[in-house]
């Protein structure tokens, strides 16, 4: 018996929640983790280095199984794979075994992104409405539990039990999600996709979009409080409202994304979404005052925050394309622009100042707005399925 709309929505949501709550649960972790193994940042810097490997290689097997299998299995198996890795990773004794076991902490939730992406299309696809905004937003909404609640539970119950409270969470979020989520396993008489990289342009397109849209993103996250203390005289305390702006604004925004995208269509949306965040990034780079800065860095994350939804979205959404092998594509290719980028960013602004690097950055902008077009297959018409590839 199929599940009611609203439930499957509610289910995919949760999805996104714990997954956002374990990675958010990473961010006080690694203090920890370095304090235990008596290691440097530099070394520090190797490991993180592995969460990010471990999610690009892990995800084209994950959009893989969703082509084949459906969204639904492919959530379930990188769902109950991910469940002790934060328990593995708090016991495990040497450097090697815990960068073993951030490469497939990175590496599963990685898997679960793609799949429960996908399953968010199935569900817009059912719905008739788009949702992918509002997901991203429990996503976000998660992230911010599981990095604010980490450090209180790290003081409280040390390494082992902020793990054990962690999973304990993730593992009944998610777990009750499961059995609610929208199930979508291919027809066994249907011809089955090969298990290779897409041969269309499109995908790839979508997640050089995905990949300049996020990029910036990673740029407030890492850079903005230095930004703003280095080259705006703002205090730590005031510093660390430049992401705090963008996260806050982001957040909101997407929860109000799937409303404006239904009302104005996906691709005005996404137009309008870039040129505000290009002025946001502008305001911040040429700003006279931090205060202006960090306006400037709430006006981004506003404009931020649906364009990789969309994306995502629309890479779901590709005519005569399996979705789950065009979202690992869109999602590895955009996820690499905060795992990578930030670190780029850093070795130039040994050279160049960083309010000429967030100006550069609204510049980058104007690739994805010349290819919003491309949005198109995100669109959801008056009757609701115009632009839509044929559900699976």
């Amino acid at each position: 018996m199929p599940l009611g709309p609203e439930r499957t929505r509610a289910a995919v949501s949760a999805l996104f929640f714990s997954n956002g709550l374990m990675i958010g649960s990473w961010a006080p972790k690694l203090p920890t983790l370095m304090q235990r193994l008596s290691i440097s940042e530099g070394t520090a810097g190797l490991v993180v280095l592995c969460l990010g490997l471990g999610s690009l290689v892990v995800m084209p097997v994950f959009g893989a199984m969703t082509a084949r299998h459906g969204s639904a299995r492919a959530v379930r198996v990188a769902t109950v794979l991910a469940v002790p890795i934060l328990l593995l990773m708090s016991v495990a004794p040497t450097i090697w075994t815990v960068a073993g076991s951030v490469f497939l902490f990175g590496g599963f939730l990685g898997g679960m992104d793609v799949a429960m992406n996908a399953n968010a299309v199935v569900v817009e696809r059912r719905r008739k409405l788009a949702i992918m905004s509002s997901c991203h937003g429990f996503w976000s909404l998660g992230g911010v539990a599981g990095a604010g609640l980490g450090g209180i539970l790290l003081s409280r119950f040390g390494e082992i039990g902020h793990a054990a409270v962690v999973t304990l969470t993730f593992a009944i979020t998610a777990g009750i999600a499961l059995r609610y989520m929208a199930q979508d396993r291919p027809s066994p008489h249907e011809e089955k996709p090969p298990l290779r990289l897409p041969r269309s342009g499109m995908p790839y397109l979508l997640g050089l979009i995905a990949l300049c849209c996020m990029i910036p993103e990673g740029a407030i996250l890492d850079w903005a409080a230095v930004y703003l203390q280095r080259e705006m005289g703002a205090s730590l305390a005031l510093a660390g409202w430049g992401f705090a702006a963008c996260a806050a604004t982001m957040a909101v925004m997407r929860f109000a994304g799937d409303v404006i995208r239904q009302r104005l269509g996906a691709v005005r949306t996404f137009r309008i979404s870039a040129v505000v965040a290009m002025i946001g990034l502008t305001l911040s780079s040429m700003a006279p005052t931090a205060g202006l800065a960090i306006a400037g860095f709430g006006m981004a994350g506003l404009g931020i925050a649906n364009l990789v939804p969309i994306a995502f979205s629309a890479a779901g959404n590709i005519p005569g394309l399996a979705q789950g092998m065009g979202l690992s594509v869109v999602t590895m290719m955009g996820y690499s622009g905060i795992l990578l980028a930030p670190g780029t960013i850093g070795q130039l602004a040994e050279y160049v100042s960083f309010g000429a690097i967030y100006l550069g950055l609204a510049g980058l902008l104007v690739l994805p707005l010349l290819l919003s077009s491309l949005a198109r297959s995100a669109e959801f018409g008056a009757g609701g399925e115009e632009g839509l590839a044929p559900a699976a």
